[in-house]
């Protein structure tokens, strides 16, 4: 027991550490993106912890698997490097048990996954899609920037405002530049320019559209090159504000799906994601299986001299599962259950790679018996005296 928990003690530290830092660089640049979209104006920056807290599952389901099995290779690699491995095979410990000492936190690792890919994830996903369409439903004004344009979203129509009240319900100094149907030229459309002290919106509780009323100001009407254009000063002006068209992807109203939804759906591509939700638990039981006998180092020749092909290994793995995820997606392959058909190659490599070492279990060294001879002897010595 004592040598199971110190193997299991530094498996998980090292998982935990690989498994920290490749989380760090996905969801930093995960979290880039978003705050690029605040800056610009397209999203709230209210609701940026709370996305990325929702996708954080669906971060892990996918780095877990190769965090632990990066964390074999450096745990096990440092074992080998300072001949403690070698301690425990000249001691009696064989492979067949390093292996089984291996799958105890394996399958621990699988638990969590499958509690990720199975409920977690698909549920962070939903939520998050939740917040983003609440925020996405809003009209261009709630994501107004003081002092920049803004398009709407089928570019009609551009906003500015100079400054914003506290509660951003009311806007100074308003430019507003919208392209309009009425007058249509021939080398250009006719536009309506748009300039207002101030910006108020409002809701109509009958019907529950938003209009923005305009106060104390202008509007120029006319052709951009011409000079018949037409001048109208106003105190109070009302324009009707546009709701955006949310379209929601296949792709994500799948993966935002309940696991008891997709296995009760016939539909090929739905199919294909739920058993890729139970692949990923057993993808982690396959690599650690690969990554005992990958972790085999040679003191003289290094620690990372086998962590570049074991990496590629891992690669061609995953890739190998997402291509056949794809390619039931689309239709190229009709049966989803085909994504069963990559883990076997893997499994067999890792066995034949265990046999190739000492798997088999080391021998108990004896003493001889009465009557044998311990060898042949190729002389008699002699006492001289």
């Amino acid at each position: 027991m004592i040598i199971f928990r110190y193997l299991c003690r530094e498996l998980l530290y090292a998982t935990l550490a690989v498994s920290a830092v490749l989380l760090l660089m996905v969801m930093s640049g995960r979290f880039v993106k978003y705050l690029a979209e605040a800056a610009a104006g397209d999203l709230s920056a209210s609701i940026l912890f709370p996305v990325m807290g929702y996708r954080l599952p669906g971060f892990l389901e996918v780095l877990l698997p190769m965090g632990f099995f990066l964390g074999i290779l450096l745990a096990y690699g440092r074992l080998y490097i300072e001949s403690e491995m070698t301690v425990l095979h000249a001691c009696g410990f064989s492979e067949r048990r390093l292996l089984t000492y291996t799958l105890a936190p394996a399958l621990l690792v699988a638990l969590v996954v499958a509690s990720m890919s199975l409920y977690l994830t698909p549920t962070g996903l939903e939520r998050s899609s939740g917040l983003l369409t609440a925020d996405k439903s809003r009209n261009e004004f709630d994501h107004l920037v003081p002092r920049k344009f803004v398009a709407t979203e089928g570019g009609r129509a551009v906003y500015y405002a100079d400054s914003l009240s506290e509660d951003r319900s009311t806007m100074n100094e308003v430019f507003l530049a919208e392209l309009g149907s009425a007058r249509a030229q021939t080398e250009s459309d006719y536009q309506v320019v748009i300039l207002a002290r101030e910006g108020v919106q409002q809701i109509d509780p009958e019907t529950g559209l938003r209009y923005l009323v305009l106060r104390d100001g202008y509007r120029y009407e006319g052709v951009p090159g011409q000079r018949d254009y037409r001048l109208m000063e106003f105190s109070s002006y009302e324009t009707l504000l546009e709701m955006p068209r949310l379209r929601e992807r296949e792709s994500d109203r799948i993966e935002s799906a309940s696991t008891l939804d997709l296995w009760r759906s016939d539909k090929p591509e739905e199919r294909a994601n739920l058993h890729w939700r139970f692949s990923l638990p057993v993808l982690v039981l396959v690599v650690a299986i690969l990554a005992v006998p990958l972790s085999r180092t040679n003191p003289r020749q290094g620690r990372y001299l086998k962590m570049i092909p074991a990496v590629l290994l891992y690669m061609v793995y995953l890739y190998s599962l997402i291509w056949v995820r794809g390619a039931v997606e689309d239709g190229d392959i009709s049966n989803p259950a085909a994504l069963w058909l990559v883990h076997p190659p893997f499994l067999v490599l890792g066995l034949l790679l265990l046999g190739g070492g000492r798997f088999r279990r080391c021998p108990r060294r004896s003493g001889l018996k009465p009557g044998e001879s311990g060898g042949e002897t190729r002389g008699e010595t002699s006492n001289d005296g």
